[in-house]
């Protein structure tokens, strides 16, 4: 427990080392890659050295697959992301020593977002802007 705290705290130090623009959902945002971080360390099984060098990876990775143009066709945007994966395959190899714990951490990534997704479409509407009713 103690390992998995002591980086959080080194991944969200990175984190502000990278210049960022603010915006209003900053906290959100800082808390829920906190988790993110947490999640995958503790699923991947990560000691201190392969955190070390795997989130700087894991953040280059993950700029490149949100720089993918989300306004293109679906099997080409996927396709696109299959092109990073298969790039930075190596690298995260290299790190996780084993090409199952890269296919897992693949895996857990999506896994992770699937959740996410999940959870905010059913939480409550208290955010969210309601339609008016229309009687006819």
């Amino acid at each position: 427990m103690k390992k998995i705290l002591i980086l959080i705290a080194f991944v969200i130090g990175l984190q502000f080392t990278y210049a960022q623009v603010p915006d209003d959902n900053q906290p959100k945002k800082e808390q829920l890659e906190a988790v993110y971080t947490a999640y995958i360390t503790q699923k991947l099984e990560l000691t201190t050295e392969e955190a070390q060098a795997f989130w700087p990876i894991h953040n280059e990775f993950e700029k490149e697959v949100r720089g993918v143009d989300h306004q293109l066709p679906e099997l080409e945007k996927e396709q696109r992301i299959l092109d990073i994966k298969k790039r930075f395959e190596p690298r995260f190899n290299k790190v996780l020593h084993n090409p199952k714990r890269v296919e897992r951490f693949y895996k857990l990534h999506g896994e992770f977002r699937r959740k996410l997704i999940d959870r905010i479409k059913n939480r409550p509407n208290q955010n969210r802007l309601r339609q008016p009713i229309r009687r006819v």
